[in-house]
């Protein structure tokens, strides 16, 4: 079987609805719409959420705690995955999105401890845990904060 061979199983597809298209086709006149009423003109309906005045769940609902908008958020590397660079290797926040390991630095780096580390490194974040300095450092590598 090709990909230009595939179709859809008999009863997966359904007819469009075609509306407005003359009172033989069945949905003629009012295009089953009813008469009158909100529902019934252009634009019409209400919005999401809307329970008919009643007081809406998002609204009766309790509102709980804050968003801190001093948050900073790190990019988080393990040190199994700093095995990759060659020893002697300067690890830098650049390097690091270069090799795929971050997508992007937000607020910074930070270096975690999960994980063995083979190598000796240079590894240059804006955070790091203690359980991954002293790996780093049992390795003969050291640790700039920057």
């Amino acid at each position: 079987m090709r990909l230009h061979e595939l179709k859809a199983p008999p009863g997966a597809t359904k007819r469009v609805k075609r509306v407005g298209r003359g009172m033989s086709s069945g949905h003629g006149k009012t295009s089953t719409r009813g008469h009158k009423g909100q529902k019934a003109r252009s634009g019409g309906g209400v919005r999401p959420g809307f329970e008919g005045g009643q007081m809406p769940l998002q609204r009766r609902l309790p509102k709980r705690g804050f968003t801190n908008i001093f948050k900073k958020e790190f990019a988080i590397v393990n040190v199994k995955d700093l095995n990759r660079f060659a020893d002697g290797t300067v690890v830098t926040p650049q390097l690091l999105r270069e090799n795929g390991l971050i997508k992007s630095s937000k607020d910074g780096v930070k270096i975690l401890g999960d994980g063995e580390l083979e190598k000796t490194l240079t590894v240059q974040a804006h955070r790091i845990s203690r359980q991954a300095e002293e790996k780093i450092a049992a390795k003969g590598g050291r640790v700039e904060v920057i």
